[in-house]
């Protein structure tokens, strides 16, 4: 993702004598020199998120040529663009901060540069009925995709609620899975899913509700940019050039005057229509430059990406996804928010 800055060959200028170069040897000289090239653009995977979808406005507008970037943003199931990335396909890859660390741990290293999002309201944990509470999770079994981050909005709610893990008992399902998991399954009391896969579970299952959602627990995830530090170190420049349109994308989509046409072509992007998408972009909270700015601060609390991503980490291993402990601070690099 961070090769967009311009590279050009210069024409070397030489200064002939009469005995080296005749008028046509001259000619030649010039018509043999190699011509300009550009930088390969940025290889940036994406994928259905509202926060990552969004990029598909500046793509549409042609906002990344008006930056004086080039970019190729590829199109992924989400857990195939981490395959890709971790197979150095890619330059960066849209990914949650506790996947980053996931990502990098196992051998795939990267840096968060730009926090697109944190979920709001659109993981949650849907439960049947006449369940209506977190408490009311006691005793029963929760199908869940185990380990990955849904996993941990569930045991925050657990924590919250004054419950252990050890007071449910999991079902480990693939998350798209899920929703059939709970329409279909009569000892399976509720379900912990994200967004389109969420609202597919409540509509499988009537009566039942979210008790649960990541706008209980804002900043518990983060979605962002990670990208390879090679390509960061590498194009630096232009990264920040890609920042730049972020936050362009942001204020078109959260302007009502044109938030419509927003929302038209995310929805085109997965194939929905506008009235069924809107929903989806009013549970992730898109981060414009202030919000970007103080979401770096280092600070403890999921109000800060630092602290949320420890939070992650100490998940992960307590979880056994990775055994050891990766160092956080090594994954984050706020120098390009900060000169905006």
């Amino acid at each position: 993702m961070t090769r967009i800055a311009s590279l050009f060959n210069r024409l070397l200028c030489l200064a002939p004598t009469r005995r080296s170069l005749t008028a046509a040897a001259l000619v030649g000289a010039f018509t043999a020199a190699p011509a300009a090239h550009a930088a390969p653009p940025l290889k940036i995977g994406y994928s259905d998120w509202p926060g990552w979808v969004a990029f598909q406005v500046a793509l549409d507008k042609g906002w990344f040529k008006q930056a004086g970037v080039d970019v190729d943003f590829e199109w992924f199931d989400y857990s195939a663009s981490l395959d890709a990335f971790s197979a150095g396909k890619l330059d960066a890859v849209t990914v949650t901060n506790g996947d980053a660390l996931v990502t990098g741990a196992s051998g795939a290293k990267n840096v968060m540069i730009l926090l697109t999002d944190y979920s709001a309201g659109n993981d949650m944990i849907i439960a049947k009925p006449p369940l209506r509470t977190v408490e009311g999770l006691k005793g029963k079994k929760v199908g869940v995709e185990m380990g990955l981050v849904d996993h941990l909005l569930l045991e925050t709610a657990l924590q919250k609620h004054g419950l252990k893990d050890s007071d449910i008992t999991l079902v480990n399902a693939k998350t798209n899975e899920l929703p059939q998991v709970l329409g279909s399954s009569s000892d399976i009391a509720a379900v912990a899913a994200w967004q389109p896969n969420a609202g597919e579970a409540l509509k499988r299952s009537p009566g039942s509700r979210a008790i649960f959602t990541s706008a209980d627990a804002p900043g518990l995830i983060y979605d962002a940019i990670a990208v390879t530090p090679t390509s960061l170190a590498a194009r630096k420049a232009d990264w920040e050039k890609v920042v730049k349109v972020w936050y362009r994308c942001v204020a078109y989509i959260n302007d009502p005057a044109t938030q419509a046409d927003a929302v038209k072509i995310m929805s085109a992007r997965v194939g929905l229509s506008p009235q069924q998408y809107l929903p989806l972009l009013k549970g992730t909270h898109l981060l414009d430059a202030a919000a970007e700015k103080q979401a770096f601060r280092k600070g403890d609390g999921l109000d800060s990406i630092y602290g949320s991503t420890r939070n992650a980490n100490a998940f992960n291993v307590r979880n056994a996804v990775y055994k050891q402990s990766q160092n956080v601070d090594g994954y984050i690099d706020a120098t390009l928010v900060d000169t905006h």
